[in-house]
């Protein structure tokens, strides 16, 4: 008897809790329609004949690929051009220009207050609630949230939603996606409670004996009444570390302060991602109105002037790559598993960073850096008040530029992944002999909403900002690119550091490879590939080695974001004028099927202090070209080896110092690329074996690498990044389709096609091949191979078991997979 009184006690419990604060995600059965249709408001619209979706959705990436999408006639003043010229792919060549309507419907208790809280949607969206509109939000980047109980029904009716979403030609420079392709919550409170992001956490001290933490916590439509909030800290075991308990009122509309000391706390950072939460129970008149939970970290930050930036005060440097938001032959649609997945890799090459050029990210990214362990810079906005295109957000950056940063600033400021803002990127006010006052006017609402984190700004006229003021009043003068101009820029600057805001923009394309091989800025071929020697650069920007010999060389450098870490849709420089089909980056360390380019093990063998890397370039493939020059690299964290060519020794190899290097130059134009990789660049072609021998230190041989020349294409090889799937309809597996030998030989230059079928508990979702100008589209179950791989996405259903997962293609025998789903 007592068993079932505490049970129905529990039961009782849940549900009080649940009517004080329910968040409900809206992603099933909305409705969806591309092009205009203003009736949709009426909630007596017949919507039938819509399409039915689960957002997040994209509606663009399901194409079709088309050169007349969105061309652009613009000349691209940052990348010094001076006259316009036809932009072909520029936004990844997909439908994403128009309007679409989505349409669900969601229920309110009564009595409750209600608001909408949108991720993100693109763009200029507005809401409508029972055929009202209840809100306009136009930056399709930004979250943002809408008090709706004005708005909604009380006795029991359903409530409609509509939301009108438009993209504009020439509204952005890479691809955007399209729709609500971020989640979308509804958050039902009683009429005291904590608003959206209505906490400010912070650690003003921390040690390791100790540590003192400040909760700030709003409270609305408090009025003149005392209010109670018990708050307790639980440790990252979900132990209880501090507790308080304070009743006051809420005067002038001030937070409710609250302050802890937490002894010998666990520290974040990337090498120890530990989290902890604040509990926070809010009562009036002796009644619980209210729970909220602020998850954080204990960690302290701190730039100093010529030593740079230190975390929990041990210095530390930047390893840190940006990337754009859309998620390859996904799209734009968020999705965990596939934001978990690049994490992985870029964790394994060592990053630590990650800036989200040139947007507010997904709350979910974010998430998870604090849960994985990577720093983050945030960025809100690509252009401000002077345009960079025609319909960008200069259009709205007066009346909205600090309503979105509020929204960024308030959203993001209690996760400890986040180290630093970015106001913008490279903007054309930085142009301006007053440029400075709109930087200054951005850097003050940061000050403001979060006084904690540094501020800086993605700069790249170095000149400019230099003699006008702008790079001065930063806290943080953040340079893309011009790697020669740091001495100087830390010589004329006050703050005595320099942030690589943006690096390299090295190009290439996995498993192509280009004769003669030497250094060149802007090289284009005719297969519109660049080589993945990687000594190839956009015009503006340079190869890697030299942000490396920056960060070795100058305690005052404080690390660098390299573009890219992945590639992404758009934006397909050097084939960005009139190039189709060319319709996607080559900026890439990871390629658009998230394959890893050669160029990744070159971090990987300076950033990776864990585990060695030894990685050959090119594949020894090269019929026709017995007996010509063709050069042997090797990444590798050793720091000497030998390379033989059928057994016969072609030489050792080192990494040569500063000094060594520099007195090779004017003499070798690898002069520095021989600091960080090892080159043998006289070794002519004969088919057979490359093997590459790998010594530590002491000269002892610790590490081998062999590549061969291929026999004929035999089969294909499937390797899943995961067999164990959450059977949510939400995770997925990455499955690397290759083309291989008898003896398992990856074939690099078979593009054969290939087809996939799935049963069972999962279905297809996507594949990509890495390949920037192949037009196959992603959501079709065929795709060819690109220098013999490609990448199959696999999603799981909403239920456990098997899923059989079989690939196809003519010529070669077939690979079958299984992978298996489980509930958690």
């Amino acid at each position: 008897m007592k068993k079932k009184v505490l049970l129905c006690l529990l039961s009782f419990c849940s549900l009080f809790a649940w009517a004080q604060r329910q968040e409900t995600l809206l992603e099933k059965n909305w409705k969806f329609t591309k092009g205009d249709a203003p009736e949709a408001v009426q909630e007596t619209f017949d919507d039938t004949q819509w399409e039915t979706v689960t957002v997040p959705h994209d509606w663009a990436i399901y194409g079709p690929f088309d050169r007349s999408h969105d061309l652009q006639n613009v000349a691209v003043k940052q990348n010094f051009e001076t006259q316009a010229s036809v932009k072909t792919g520029r936004t990844g060549g997909l439908p994403y220009v128009g309007t679409g309507w989505y349409r669900t419907t969601f229920e309110v208790p009564a009595g409750k207050e209600a608001s909408l809280v949108f991720d993100g949607a693109m763009s200029e969206a507005r809401v409508y609630v029972n055929g009202k509109e209840a809100g306009f939000w136009p930056l399709g980047y930004n979250s943002f949230h809408i008090d709706v109980t004005p708005y909604i029904y009380t006795d029991g009716r359903k409530n409609t939603l509509a939301v009108r979403l438009e993209n504009r030609p020439q509204s952005s420079r890479w691809y955007p996606g399209a729709g609500l392709y971020r989640n979308v919550r509804l958050v039902t409170t009683e009429k005291v409670h904590v608003p959206v992001w209505g906490t400010q956490l912070t650690t003003p001290h921390v040690e390791a004996s100790y540590a003192s933490v400040k909760l700030l916590t709003t409270v609305a439509h408090a009025g003149d009444k005392d209010i109670r909030i018990v708050t307790e800290i639980l440790s990252p075991e979900g132990k209880v570390v501090a507790v308080k308990d304070n009743t006051r009122k809420i005067n002038h509309g001030m937070p409710f302060e609250q302050n802890f000391l937490v002894d010998a706390p666990k520290l974040w950072s990337p090498e120890t991602p530990f989290l902890y939460k604040a509990v926070s129970k809010i009562y009036v008149d002796n009644r619980q109105v209210d729970e909220y939970t602020t998850r954080f970290g204990i960690r302290s930050l701190e730039i100093v002037p010529d030593k740079g930036f230190f975390l929990n005060g041990k210095h530390r440097k930047f390893q840190g790559v940006c990337n754009h938001h859309d998620l390859g032959p996904l799209g734009a649609a968020v999705n965990v598993a596939a934001l978990r997945r690049q994490l992985t890799m870029l964790k394994d090459m060592g990053c630590d960073a990650i800036r989200t050029a040139h947007n507010m990210p997904a709350p979910e990214l974010v998430e998870l850096c604090d849960e994985m362990g990577f720093m983050m810079m945030l960025e809100p906005f690509d252009e401000w008040d002077i345009a960079k295109c025609e319909n960008g957000y200069h259009r709205f950056f007066g009346e909205w530029a600090e309503k979105d940063m509020v929204n960024m600033l308030r959203h993001y400021r209690n996760h400890p992944s986040v180290v630093m803002w970015s106001i913008g990127n490279e903007v054309p006010t930085q142009w301006k002999p007053e440029g400075y006052k709109v930087a200054s006017f951005l850097q003050d609402i940061c000050h403001r909403e979060d006084p904690t984190r540094p501020v800086t700004c993605g700069m790249d006229q170095v000149s400019s900002v230099l003699g006008n003021g702008f790079a001065a009043m930063l806290d943080v003068p953040g340079f893309n690119y011009r790697a020669h101009r740091y001495v100087e820029a830390y010589n004329r600057l006050p703050q005595n550091i320099v942030l690589g805001s943006e690096t390299s923009s090295t190009v290439s394309s996995r498993g192509v490879y280009k004769f003669p091989v030497r250094k060149r800025g802007d090289a284009k071929y005719e297969d519109h590939q660049s080589s993945g020697y990687d000594l190839e650069h956009c015009s503006w920007s340079n190869v890697p080695d030299e942000d490396f010999a920056l960060a070795d060389d100058y305690p005052w450098t404080i690390g660098q974001f390299v573009w890219t870490g992945f590639d992404y849709l758009g934006e397909p420089s050097p084939y960005d004028t009139d190039a189709w089909p060319s319709h996607s980056s080559l900026f890439g360390i990871i390629d658009l099927a998230s394959l890893p380019k050669d160029r990744y093990y070159l971090y990987r063998s300076i950033w990776n202090r864990k585990s060695p890397t030894l990685h050959v370039l090119p594949h020894w493939n090269w019929q026709g070209r017995e007996g010509e020059n063709t050069p042997v690299f090797a990444y590798t964290s050793y720091p000497e080896a030998e390379l033989f060519v059928n057994g016969k020794s072609y030489g050792k190899q080192r990494k040569l110092t500063r000094e060594e290097s520099q007195a090779l130059q004017g003499k070798d134009s690898l002069w520095l690329q021989r600091r960080y990789r090892l080159m043998w660049m006289d070794v002519p072609y004969e088919p057979g074996e490359l093997k590459v021998v790998a010594y530590d230190a002491s000269g002892k041989a610790a590490d081998e690498k062999v590549v061969r020349t291929v026999g004929k294409p035999h089969h294909i090889e499937l390797v899943a990044d995961r067999t164990e799937l959450a059977a949510d309809g939400k995770d997925l597996a990455y499955i690397t389709v290759r083309i291989v030998d008898k003896d398992g030989n990856l074939c690099p230059m078979d593009n054969r096609l290939v087809h996939f079928s799935v049963k069972g508990a999962g279905t297809y979702r996507a594949s990509a091949n890495g390949d920037p100008t192949c037009l196959y589209l992603f959501h079709e179950n065929r795709m060819p191979a690109f220098s013999g791989a490609l990448t199959a996405i696999v999603q799981t259903k909403e239920e456990a078991g098997e899923i059989c997962f079989e690939a196809k293609a003519k010529g070669v025998k077939g690979g079958k997979l299984t992978l298996r789903t489980v509930r958690e």
